[in-house]
């Protein structure tokens, strides 16, 4: 199984087109001659499992079909599986989402064909991978991770996900409309930071939320969050920086701070009211968290 692929394929993606996609994935996985097997998920967080048992099975290669959200849960089951080292196995991803943020970051096509010559090149690398612990259980994240304003925006998002990426800036806006601050004590680099906070950030890749730069991306293998916390930020300031969002220059803002760290501990000072967390997207919890980086703990594929 060492040269095979198990492909996880998530029917949801592809905007309504799946089976038309699924048709040419196919096919250019014959052509391109890649050996593989593939299971659909079928419920949220299948993904997991069938990781699992794809690793169980003797497979060290796994494709990821779909989305951010696809390949957030493909992560968290090769590193949460206690069958092998997650070092020892190689993800590559076919973006069939409507934000695909994490392939911005290496320049991975959106093409089908493209995409699928990048995995028959084989080129590796090996990633960061970020870990958050919540309530005494641990999450995993590739791309990028938030407390606040960030996880509001996701809990609310899913209902205007069919709009693709202009859902993240639309649902964004609106939010600032009800997002009440919270005051967060944040250690970092041995300091303490006391702020009443729009949302704090943790970032491995560059972009997140459909293409925005809210973090000052470094290098996605150096061992270390790019870390951003946006204080009193309001819908003023980000109306009037939409094009910031995008370009990366909204870390220069005066309301924002960054930092470099390989962890971080976040306390909202609110006992009730907790915010939410997203990783990668994703809405993992409410709460405190503690966030550490595992340096160069997963293989990627990705074009030289």
């Amino acid at each position: 199984m060492q040269k095979s692929w198990f492909v996880i394929v998530n029917p949801i993606a592809g905007n309504g087109n799946f089976n038309e996609l699924w048709n040419e994935i196919q096919k250019q996985l014959n052509y391109y001659q890649i050996t593989y097997q593939h299971a659909k998920t079928t419920h949220s967080k299948h993904e997991l499992e069938l990781v699992e048992n794809a690793i169980n099975q003797g497979f060290r290669n796994i494709i990821s079909v779909g989305g951010d959200g696809t390949l957030h849960h493909v992560v968290n089951g090769i590193m949460k599986q206690k069958i092998t080292d997650p070092k020892e196995v190689t993800v590559a991803v076919i973006p069939l989402g409507t934000g695909n943020d994490w392939i911005k970051t290496y320049g991975i096509s959106k093409n089908i064909k493209e995409a699928i010559g990048l995995i028959k090149a084989e080129n590796k690398i090996y990633q960061d991978i970020g870990c958050i612990e919540l309530n005494n259980e641990l999450s995993y994240f590739n791309n990028v991770a938030g407390i606040g304003y960030d996880g509001y925006v996701v809990n609310k998002l899913n209902k205007l996900k069919r709009f693709g990426a202009i859902a993240y800036l639309l649902s964004g806006i609106a939010g600032l409309l009800f997002y009440k601050k919270t005051t967060f004590a944040i250690e970092v680099n041995n300091k303490l930071v006391e702020t009443k906070c729009l949302m704090t950030l943790f970032g491995i890749c560059k972009y997140s939320a459909g293409g925005m730069q809210l973090t000052d991306y470094k290098d996605s293998t150096n061992g270390l969050f790019d870390i951003t916390i946006a204080k009193n930020l309001n819908l003023s300031d980000l109306i009037l920086n939409i094009k910031k969002l995008y370009n990366g220059l909204i870390v220069k803002h005066t309301k924002v701070e960054t930092h470099l760290s390989n962890t971080l501990l976040i306390t909202p000072k609110s006992k009730k009211d907790k915010p939410f967390i997203q990783a990668d997207g994703e809405l993992i919890g409410q709460g405190a968290i503690k966030v550490t980086l595992i340096h160069k703990a997963l293989q990627f594929i990705v074009p030289k």
